[in-house]
């Protein structure tokens, strides 16, 4: 049940269940399986129809919204997205994201922070969600191309959206959302001026792309370069935590 508090002793309900469906993608689907239908039984394609009932299966399987689990700690950083940790590396921050601004929000600076990339194929679930709790003070959008998502240069070639999630003590936190070879369309779900939660869902970009998240200063990543994610439950850090981690693929 959404919104109920679950805790590693076994406080809470456990079920498994089919994930919603985001409004945004059921026309889509709806379509698809449309065209099937009238495909399969309007010129007696069979086989094309099958085909597309399959493709209309696979859109709505994309725009799956499951619910998660949000580890909550007033310094945990956690995923905003589903996917594989593709790139760690330290950079400075977007410039659209370096400074103070005339809403207040103070910018990340412009000296290299840690940044981790996380790339998100056609088949993860592409609802993006906060990575802490605080008030979102910037979304800048960037028109730009649609090259490959996971090469390094897509941060800043790639059409892209920044936001800016500042906390009650004034810590921040910048991601981008960005499109990919497929991807077509970066959708907000929230507007600068929101307070948001932790995990909460802020936005959604069809079919591929990548998130960049910009840690803060003196913070580096928890997870490992090629580890999978999930968005909303892996914490990608801990705010003012330092140190190497190492891990063996097997």
């Amino acid at each position: 049940m959404s919104g109920e508090l679950r805790d590693n002793r076994g406080r809470g309900d456990a079920e498994w269940g089919f994930p919603a469906i985001h409004p945004e993608g059921r026309k889509y689907g709806v379509i698809a399986g449309f065209v099937a239908l009238l495909v399969m039984f309007g010129f007696d394609w069979e086989i094309f129809g099958t085909l597309l009932l399959a493709l209309s299966a696979g859109v709505f399987a994309f725009f799956r919204d499951p619910e998660r689990v949000v580890p909550q700690g007033d310094r945990l950083i956690v995923s905003p997205a589903d996917g594989l940790v593709s790139l760690i590396t330290q950079v400075p921050p977007p410039p659209e994201l370096q400074h103070a601004s005339e809403d207040g929000s103070r910018g990340l600076g412009t000296e290299p922070v840690t940044r981790i990339s996380i790339f998100m194929s056609v088949f993860d679930v592409h609802i993006n969600r906060s990575p802490i709790a605080g008030t979102i003070k910037r979304i800048v959008y960037i028109p730009g191309r649609f090259m490959n998502a996971d090469l390094d240069k897509a941060s800043e070639e790639n059409e892209r959206q920044h936001v800016l999630v500042e906390r009650v003590d004034g810590t921040a936190i910048g991601f981008t959302q960005i499109a990919g070879l497929i991807a077509r369309r970066i959708i907000p779900l929230a507007k600068p001026g929101d307070i948001v939660a932790a995990g909460q869902r802020v936005g959604l970009i069809r079919f591929g792309s990548r998130v960049d998240v910009y840690l803060p200063a003196g913070t580096d990543a928890k997870v490992l370069l090629g580890q999978r994610v999930i968005a909303g439950e892996t914490v990608l850090a801990e705010i003012g935590t330092v140190g190497l981690l190492e891990g063996v693929s097997q």
